[in-house]
């Protein structure tokens, strides 16, 4: 059964204890505020949750907790990093067994050279889709992020796998987004397309977009949804309006260097009192002084913390 992404879906974030371990009991706190604001599902072990940074045993420790945590009120969908085909599809049965409803397939390295042969990541999802019987979520990301951009042959190959029904589409270009829909228009079943491109969100919808599933969707997680869905049944006086508070705080998480915006987030999580420490695992930093003020500004004029709040 194809799930329902018509929606947003926030790429969430990992708390972590001082020492960089995975803190279990505030994600089961910070997933529950997540959730109760209306996100059709959740997505998790994500580039935005450090999973690339962490073991398969932690991912499935997280996993296992945040269905727990969620409890069936929204998707739980897994994110799947490879980074080669054996890892993967352990990787995928861990989801299944954890109890998720759906996988995000990231790119992985061997994709990464040009031209990109397509029966590369052809196999590679086939492979995943052979040994666990979920939905799969493709994800195409910017170079610039450590993602692939998929040819149209590539991805006539992976809309022959039946487990496809969605693709995350993040290169950050509006043209290549709207050459995804493109080719999404022509496949020969319908595959829902998502929005991964935080740095235009609700002009994504403008073009085409059906869903979101952004890092940044676990900020201000009300009012996006609210975009949305004000987006989907044409409201645009209303999706424009919450766009012009949401879009420059989404701009403040993504500045450059863009990696950054995994302690970011955290950081304006931990500003906002959701969760207690902004702590990434290494190699990832902490942020200075001077952007955690930059931080501060921008929830501050989104009207989302009081100026002066200590924190």
């Amino acid at each position: 059964m194809t799930p329902n992404l018509n929606g947003l879906i926030p790429a969430t974030v990992l708390p972590m204890t001082g020492d960089a371990r995975p803190d279990l009991e505030t994600l089961t706190r910070y997933l529950d505020w997540v959730v109760c604001q209306g996100p059709v599902g959740l997505a998790i072990n994500a580039d935005t949750g450090e999973g690339p940074h962490m073991s398969r045993g932690e991912k499935r420790a997280v996993l296992d907790a945040a269905v727990a945590a969620v409890a069936g009120r929204a998707l739980v969908i897994a994110g799947i990093g490879g980074p080669y085909t054996e890892e993967a599809v352990a990787q995928a049965r861990d989801a299944k067994a954890a109890g998720a409803d759906a996988l995000l397939i990231f790119p992985i390295p061997a994709f990464f050279g040009r031209p990109l042969y397509p029966e590369i990541p052809y196999e590679y999802h086939r492979a995943i889709a052979r040994a666990v019987d979920l939905p799969m979520i493709l994800f195409q990301l910017q170079p610039a992020l450590g993602g692939v951009e998929f040819t149209a042959e590539a991805m006539a190959r992976l809309l022959e796998i039946d487990t496809v029904v969605a693709i995350k589409e993040a290169s950050f270009d509006a043209m290549k987004f709207v050459q995804m829909r493109s080719i999404l228009d022509q496949a020969q079943r319908r595959i829902t397309l998502l929005t991964g491109n935080d740095n235009f969100i609700c002009h994504s919808f403008v073009l085409g977009a059906e869903g979101a599933l952004i890092g940044f969707g676990t900020l201000a997680v009300q009012m996006q949804v609210e975009m949305i869905e004000a987006a989907r049944r044409r409201d645009w006086d209303e999706a424009f309006r919450l766009s012009e508070i949401v879009q420059p705080l989404a701009d403040a998480i993504f500045a450059p260097p863009v990696p950054n915006y995994r302690v970011r987030t955290k950081e304006a999580l931990r500003m906002l009192g959701v969760i207690g420490s902004a702590t990434v695992r290494p190699p990832l930093l902490p942020v200075g002084d001077e952007e955690r003020g930059r931080i501060r500004l921008a929830l501050e004029r989104a009207g989302m913390l009081e100026p002066g709040r200590a924190g």
